[in-house]
């Protein structure tokens, strides 16, 4: 055995979980190396070319806060902005931003090549070394071998990657790349628990063929919004989306090929994502639509290449081409990447801890789609904390689990530990029970005071946010001490503002629960603190919303009891004998972390819990 060198930490895979993870472990001071295939390809986007979105755009919010580096690439280097749901409340406000793929990834590289303790290297992993249930290091096909005390498997859809195009079927990885087809076997004989998923891409075409005045024009906000709570250059708009739609025709011929397509003949096996289908998925699944929208969305500012988001495909090429010419402003398209599926393994994440630690394996962790995600974003938000897990492994310092009531991020990791997935998870805002909480406009209210306690944070992040808390809680304490009585003085400055008489003495910050009322307007009138924006905003949204958040904060305040109840690593469920055989079972194979993540176990009662907190209190004894 050739022993190239020994690390802290090694991170297998440099996609968007693998660099979060890298750089976090790289930045609490240890020794990391971050391997990949191909060092052009670090922080690839293999599917579509956005950031953010639904829930997603919380995720980079919350990543940001904690001192990761999506949110900071991303502003640099996207070039449309576009806050969705405006029309609905705050809590599913989200930020989506077309990327320039290859700036992106030229940013991130660059990035890590400059973090002192991190080296990249392009190795294929083979082979995961365990000793005595404790990682000791991994194996490349060179027949390098490199030691660690924690490993993070970050390997995307690598594992075993099998690319479908209709009746063509080879191994790869997405884009082009090679897939890891050995390192699944050394999982598996460390008896890892694989699944098999898929996912799929569309079609990429040339702009050059496109008919653009058949399609609806799709425009960035004015003034955009961006994503790092340390961006203070404005973000711009630099090109248009554009809009079109499929038809009866596309349909058609869609049906007539269905016998053809992989995912109805047998060819593809693993289980696609069901909330981004493929084209021919939908045809199937709403077969009373005579419509589907197509997004073409640019993949940069250098390139013709153009992502048609929402036609997600398997077919044989020949159907592609034919289905895509039924389209407006696609008629003469040429296509310059075919779209395809591929199949990938992936673990049970019900084999995880929440730290995203192996129950099994001392020091070994897994993020993003090897966990049986789906997305960049979900992969990045568990790269950041495994890294941060695994460098407090190496040190020997507390983990960081947060809570469902503290991050969307603690839900996607809650979610995927305590009830597994049979399919490619997405983070949804649906899934969140919290979800007034965890806006994405105060997620460095929420998370940033971690990174500050980690070491994530560096001074100038630190004093932006202690700068917007100070700023927010004056002005909240100004609003409040300010008392309108309704005298003749009173009401006629208020008249003035378009706001009508008051009858009744109250605070000023009662005006700003009036839709139409707005913390700038009061600003001069009133003489009040001259805060930013964003501490304004945040101002706005907590007195207009202060009975709502003040009710689910009693209610996590009350459920997050359960969640400081700490379950021993060593319980013997078996002897339990006062537990269900059902709950004993589950809660054996799970291993909860909490008497929360119990509680959350399907098959785990109500009367289950309550027999395991007497359990414990004897236990104590």
């Amino acid at each position: 055995m050739f022993i190239a060198d020994k690390y802290d930490v090694i991170v297998i895979g440099a996609g968007h979980a693998g660099i979060e993870a890298a750089l976090a472990a790289a930045r609490l001071g240890c020794k990391t190396l971050l391997t990949t295939l191909s060092l052009e390809n670090l922080a690839m986007m293999p599917c579509n070319p956005s950031i953010g979105g639904p829930a997603k755009g919380h995720l980079v919010r919350e990543i940001d806060a904690l001192g990761g580096q999506m949110g900071i690439a991303a502003d640099k280097t996207c070039i449309q902005f576009r806050t969705l749901n405006t029309g609905k409340g705050p809590a599913v406000r989200a930020l989506r931003a077309q990327a320039d793929k290859k700036i992106y990834q030229a940013v991130m590289k660059q990035v890590c090549e400059n973090v002192d303790g991190l080296d990249l290297k392009q190795l294929l992993i083979e082979k995961i070394l365990v000793e005595n249930n404790h990682i000791s290091g991994v194996t490349a096909e060179t027949g390098e071998t490199f030691l660690a005390d924690a490993v993070i498997l970050a390997s995307g859809t690598y594992l075993s990657g099998r690319i479908i195009i209709g009746e063509s079927i080879f191994d790869g990885g997405p884009n082009g790349q090679r897939a890891a087809m050995k390192l699944s076997d050394s999982l598996k004989a460390l008896g890892v628990k694989l699944m098999r998923f898929k996912t799929g891409t569309p079609a990429r075409v040339d702009a050059r063929t496109i008919d653009f005045d058949k399609t609806e024009i799709q425009r960035g906000d004015e003034p955009p919004q961006n994503f790092s709570f340390l961006t203070r250059t404005p973000v711009t708009n630099r090109v248009e989306c554009f809009l079109t739609y499929t038809n009866e025709k596309t349909h058609e011929i869609l049906r007539r090929n269905l016998h053809r397509a992989p995912m109805a003949n047998g060819i593809i096996e693993g289980i696609g994502p069901r909330y981004c289908p493929s084209i021919e998925s939908k045809i199937i699944r709403f077969p009373d639509k005579d419509r589907h929208q197509l997004f073409l969305e640019p993949e940069g500012l250098n390139t013709k290449e153009y992502y048609v988001q929402g036609m997600s495909t398997s077919m044989p090429m020949d159907v592609q081409i034919e289905f895509l010419h039924t389209i407006p402003g696609l008629e003469r398209a040429k296509i310059m990447r075919p779209g395809y599926a591929i199949e990938y393994d992936c673990l049970d994440p019900l084999q995880l801890k929440p730290t995203l630690e192996f129950k099994t394996i001392d020091g070994f962790f897994s993020a993003g789609q090897s966990n049986g995600t789906s997305g960049y974003e979900e992969a990045a938000a568990q790269g950041l904390i495994a890294g941060i897990n695994a460098a407090a492994f190496v040190k020997k310092t507390e983990p960081l689990i947060l809570k469902r009531s503290e991050a969307y991020i603690g839900v996607l990791i809650d979610d995927l530990v305590t009830k597994g997935t049979n399919e490619p998870y997405r983070m949804m805002t649906s899934r969140a029970e919290y979800r007034l909480l965890l806006r994405q406009d105060n997620a460095d209210l929420r998370l940033t005071p971690y990174a500050i306690k980690l070491g994530l944070a560096s001074p100038v992040r630190q004093k932006i946010f202690e700068t917007k808390r100070a700023e927010i809680s004056a002005a909240v304490n100004r609003l409040n001490e300010i008392k309108l009585t309704p005298s003749a003085e009173v009401n006629q400055k208020l008249a003035a503002l378009d706001l009508g008489e008051i009858h009744n003495t109250m605070p000023l910050s009662e005006l700003l629960r009036r839709p139409d009322v707005s913390y700038d307007k009061l600003l001069v009138p009133f003489n009040l603190p001259d805060i930013s924006p964003e501490a304004a905003a945040q101002v706005e949204i907590d007195i207009f919303y202060e009975g709502y958040i003040k009710k689910q904060a009693e209610l996590a305040e009350k459920l997050d009891r359960l969640e400081n109840k700490i379950i021993p690593d060593d319980i013997d469920y078996a002897a339990l004998k006062n537990l269900r055989v059902e709950a004993r079972e589950k809660l054996a194979a799970i291993r909860p972390h909490s008497i929360g993540q119990a509680s959350r176990i399907s098959g785990v009662s109500p009367a289950d819990i309550s027999v395991l907190l007497v359990c414990l209190e004897v236990l104590k004894k």
